[in-house]
């Protein structure tokens, strides 16, 4: 009977921690960037996003990768704050003021012009 109470009792706390981890949303989206330093601020400030679990941007398709917890934080959030690190998102821009601090190689907005005039 101790076994059959133990073996209950392990089976209910998998399934209410398989349950947990459906709280995690995956999504891709794009986040405006040229660099390593902007890959580097996108990631750790992407990171540091309460709710956000696991950040990857890739430099070439400017897509960034994420996995969040959707009960503590929507993606639209995620965008917002991503947008005050000065990068630019499919939903948000970043003020001129944030942007113009960030450093000289990491100005994709003359980037994005450049290359439309080509």
């Amino acid at each position: 009977m101790k076994y059959l109470l133990i073996l209950f009792l392990f089976i209910s706390s998998f399934a209410f921690a398989q349950e947990s981890n459906n709280k995690n949303s995956k999504s891709t989206f794009k986040v405006s960037g040229v660099c390593e330093m902007c890959k580097s601020r996108i990631e750790k400030g992407s990171i540091k996003i309460k709710g956000v679990k696991y950040a990857k941007w890739d430099l070439n398709s400017n897509n960034l990768s994420i996995i969040y917890n959707s009960t503590k934080i929507d993606l639209n959030t995620i965008q917002k704050k991503i947008a005050h690190l000065g990068h630019d998102t499919e939903k948000f821009k970043s003020s001129e003021k944030v942007y113009n601090s960030l450093p000289e190689c990491c100005y994709y907005k003359s980037v994005e012009i450049h290359s439309m005039n080509k």
